[in-house]
Order: structure tokens, then sequence, then C-alpha cells
């Protein structure tokens, strides 16, 4: 099966043809940097992580660009309430975000262009839009004229007749039409500016990616993706601008996962439900939150929860379990290299499976299934009293090739253990070998609390982490 994309702007399932072969072009928007980024931004920040690292894995070379909102009113005003200037403010939460995705298995991308690098790339472009008549300058203030663009509105699908001025646009008397947004912003008294020639100010939100596409990665490119509230107006405004100047479709596939709730709730500032996640990361591991993000549809709506995050944690244990096993058996496994050729054929169809469901718009709830149906093959081969090395390194190869496109495996069982603790763990075999079964518990009480959980098996002691 050859991947299909549901393409927002078709609103049908696609097969993907990159516009060079064995390359792919990604965009995703990325935070405007004023704060830290809630478990709603773990989203996208997951998902196209996992769909950049299935292009990988199909031996695409992406080059995967999210970009930074380095300057905007969020961030100016956030600048004056903590007393910095606004490029204070951005190295301060840009560290913290490449922390924070990080700390959740998400791969760095291959560039984050910031607006302040890009401001003359950002004026060109304007300037171009004004020379062509989609835009017009107001008192400093530069608009962009979206009666001229015919297709505005065909991402969203939006009936721009019926919207409600004031409500869903920002009435603003210096516009030719309240359907017009702004490209360029008049700076006011002691704000950060930019020389222009409409005079001092700073960019609007839309033209930042309109500008830093073109520039790092052409007039059109082959993903553009981002959460679904950035269909309208972001997104439909990058494309009514970046075709003007270019003539070209912008993306040749468009992207957007759907929301995340919290306890069936949207989440809101005025709700006060945001959870951070890096406050998250400190209660549960990271891998449950990747697998959890990824138990549902990207295009259907996600609910967190206490239960949710339980069930993910109790399932993506099964799947630690097994490849901890396999690792463990391996060191006393047998050297035979041979394979039953009909569990070779189980295995080539799981992951016949597993790629069929990934090529399926990048189905991961059903993608995961085909990991446990490689799970239960393990597992079912584990009970074994006798078991060859070339087997389990069958099973491992494979949950790591998995694992690759999903990031939901921890290798903290491959660390080794510091000297305390692998003294505690000699003590405590000798205990048991010297029938002191009181010594034995404490110690792995002891373990227990250090996070460190022993099982003791045929083949000897075999540990994990908490």
């Amino acid at each position: 099966m050859t991947l299909k994309v549901y393409n927002t702007l078709t609103r049908k399932k696609e097969e993907f043809i990159p516009i060079e072969p064995g390359k792919v072009k990604m965009y995703v928007c990325g935070p405007t940097v004023y704060n830290y980024i809630h478990i709603g931004n773990g989203r996208p920040v997951i998902f196209f992580d996992v769909v950049r690292r299935y292009l990988e894995s199909q031996q695409y070379e992406v080059n995967y660009i999210t970009n930074f909102t380095d300057v905007d009113d969020k961030m100016i005003r956030k600048a004056e309430e903590l007393a910095v200037t606004v490029p204070e403010l951005a190295e301060t939460f840009i560290h913290a975000f490449l922390e924070d995705i990080a700390a959740i298995g998400v791969h760095e991308a291959s560039m984050n262009p910031r607006v302040t690098e890009n401001i003359q790339e950002i004026v060109d472009f304007i300037a171009v839009l004004v020379e062509k008549d989609y835009a017009y300058e107001a008192r400093g203030d530069v608009y962009y004229r979206t009666s001229k663009f015919a297709d505005y509105g065909k991402l969203s699908n939006q009936n721009l007749d019926e919207l409600q001025y004031g409500i869903r646009i920002e009435v603003d008397d210096r516009k030719e039409s309240p359907q017009d947004f702004v490209l360029w912003k008049a700076a006011k008294p002691g704000e950060i500016y930019w020389d222009s020639p409409w005079g001092q100010g700073r960019p609007g939100w839309h033209i930042e990616c309109s500008a830093m596409v073109r520039k790092y990665l052409g007039e059109t490119i082959d993903i553009h993706g981002g959460g679904h509230d950035l269909t309208f107006p972001h997104h439909e405004c990058e494309i009514a601008q970046t075709e003007a100047v270019t003539g070209q479709p912008m993306a040749n596939y468009w992207m957007h996962n759907a929301f995340l709730n919290i306890d069936n709730e949207k989440m809101s500032k005025s709700l006060g439900n945001g959870i951070l996640i890096r406050d998250l990361v400190k209660q549960i591991k990271p891998e449950v939150f990747r697998f959890f993000m990824l138990s549902a549809h990207y295009r259907n709506p996600l609910n967190f929860s206490d239960e949710s995050l339980k069930q993910a944690a109790n399932a993506l244990e099964r799947i630690q379990n097994a490849y901890d096993n396999l690792k463990h058996r391996l060191a006393t496994a047998s050297d035979s290299s041979e394979v039953d050729p009909q569990l070779t054929d189980r295995v080539a169809a799981i992951v016949a499976q597993f790629v069929d469901k990934m090529n399926d718009d990048f189905n991961t709830p059903d993608a995961i299934t085909a990991v446990f149906e490689l799970v239960a093959e393990a597992n079912l081969y584990l009970q074994q009293e006798r078991v060859h090395a070339a087997v389990l390194q069958l099973f491992i190869n494979q949950l790591q090739a998995f694992d690759q496109t999903l990031g939901i495996l921890s290798q903290l069982a491959d660390e080794l253990l510091d000297e305390e603790i692998e003294q505690l763990i000699i003590d405590r075999t000798e205990a048991r070998k010297s029938k002191n079964w009181a010594r034995a518990d404490e110690i792995r009480d002891l373990l227990t609390e250090k996070g460190i959980y022993l099982e003791d098996t045929p083949q000897g002691i075999r540990w994990r982490r908490k």
C-alpha cells in the first residue's frame, strides 16, 4: 500500500507523491515563545515528529522546519510584565521549548528559523504584495486585500460573506474590508521595531511563515502542518499571501491534528485547566505521554484524564516488559542462528500490517495494535525453557524498528546500575543462597524505594526501573 495522506485542502485522502523523489519538504508552525508549552501544544509536536520519523524510516530525506515566533503582541506584553526585553524573553522560552520537546522524545527540527532573523525577507515579501496590489498601507500599517485573492477561504471552506464582523473578525476603520488582515504593524511608543518602507514597525503573524517557507524550502513544499485551530485564519492567510506572490500552490498536502480536551472540556485559560509538559513529565514517564497521544488517530479529538493516562501506562508496560524480557533472555540464549520460517513469516506479516496502517494517513492507533501482536508472539516464544539468540534478536530488532517511528520505548534498562545498587543486588543474591530471607526481602524493599524492581526468573535476577 502506498502512503496516503488526508489533505485538508481537498478534504480527502490522497496518494503522497513528493515534489522531488526521495525527499520531503515539511513545515510545521511552531510556538510563540512567551510561555512554557502545555500538553495541548504537545499533540502536534509529537504527531508531526512521528510523521517525520516514519517518512525517514521509509528512506525519505526529510527537511523538517519549525519556526519560532519571537516577536508579537503577546511577547511585548509578557516582556513588559517581566521587565525584560523581547529578545531576552524569547531566549528563555526557546530554550525551555527545546528542553521540553526533548523530554518527550521529540527530535529537533532540521532548522528553527526565527521571525527576528528574517525581517528583511518579510519586508521584501510584503513589498511584492503591495506592488501587485494585494496589499495596501494605512497609517503605517499594511493590510492584505482579501477581495483581490479569489480563492481566499478555500482551505477552511469559509463562507466569507457570512462572517460576523466584530465577532469572528476584528473591525478596524483602517481596513478597506473587515476581512483584510495585517501584514505589518506600526510600532507604538516604546515597542520593539524595525525600519520598513511604511515606517517603523514589526511583522504581522501570518506573513512570517509565508516568508520563511519560501526562503528555506521554496515556493511549493510537500507538507504543511499544524493544529486544527491554525486552519483559519493562519494557514488560510498564508495561502493567500504566498500564492499571490508566487502563483504556485504553497503546499501540496495540508495536515491538521484535532484538539486535545481535558476531562472532556476544551483547554482554556478561563477554566485554568492547562497542564504544562514540564510539570507532567515529573509525574509520569514521558513515553506514557507519547503513547497516550498516539493512541487516537490524529484527526480525532483526544480526551486527557487520569484514567486515560493510567490505561496508557498499563498498555505501554506490556510492550516495555516484553522488550526488556527479550533483552534479558538474550544473555543466556543458545547460539543457534536458525529461525523457524513460520515464525519469520508471522513477524513479516505483522510488519506489513504496521506499515499498511501507517500508510493509511498515519493511523497510529492501528499501528500500535500491530506492535501488540508482535509482543504477543514474543511473549509466547519467551515461555519456552530454551530460547535461541537469533529469534530473540529478531523480536528485539523489530520492536526497535517500530520504536524508531513511535518513540515509546524506554532504553533505561540498557544503562548500568550505579555501584551501590549493583552491590545490593549481589548482597541479595548471597542472602537468598544462605536462606536469609529477611535480609533478601529487606534489600528488595530498599531497591524498590530507589525505583528498581527485581524479578526472579529461571535465568537469574532481572531488574527494571519504575
